[in-house]
C-alpha cells in the first residue's frame, strides 16, 4: 500500500469526507510529510474505489459546487488495520535492532564502528 493510500484510508477511518477534507486530514495526519495534489488525490480515490476499499457515500452541492463524500468499506477497514499492523511491526523491529546495537560491546551509540584513533607512531590505526 502506498503512503498516500494509507493516509487517505486513515483520513476516512472515523467518518466520510469530501476531497478537500481528505487533503487537509492527510497533511495533518502525516505531520505535513504527505501533501497530495488534487489530481493525485483523485487518482488514489479511484484506485481505492476500484479495489473496493472505499465507496462514494453521498454527493452534496455546496456553494454551487458538487462535493463527493467517500467512506471506508469493511474491506477498507481490514486493509487499513493490516497495514497499520505491518508498519507497527516494522517500526518495532527497527527500534529493537537500534536498542540491541546500542547495548552491543564496543557500541558507540551511533550504530557506526568506532572512529580510528592514533596508532603507536601517531598515525591513524
Amino acid at each position: 500500500m502506498t503512503q498516500a493510500a494509507f493516509f487517505v484510508l486513515t483520513a476516512l477511518a472515523d467518518q466520510p469526507r469530501h476531497g478537500y477534507g481528505i487533503l487537509r486530514d492527510v497533511e495533518e495526519l502525516s505531520d505535513g510529510t504527505v501533501q497530495l495534489r488534487v489530481g493525485t488525490l483523485y487518482g488514489v480515490l479511484d484506485r481505492l474505489t476500484a479495489d473496493g476499499l472505499i465507496v462514494l457515500d453521498r454527493e452534496e452541492i455546496q456553494q454551487g459546487r458538487l462535493r463527493r463524500y467517500y467512506r471506508l468499506t469493511d474491506d477498507g477497514v481490514r486493509a487499513l488495520q493490516a497495514e497499520a499492523d505491518r508498519l507497527a511491526a516494522g517500526a518495532g523491529a527497527a527500534k529493537r535492532r537500534i536498542a540491541e546495537g546500542r547495548r552491543a560491546p564496543g557500541a558507540t551509540g551511533t550504530g557506526l564502528p568506532p572512529a580510528p584513533g592514533p596508532g603507536l607512531a601517531g598515525g591513524l590505526v
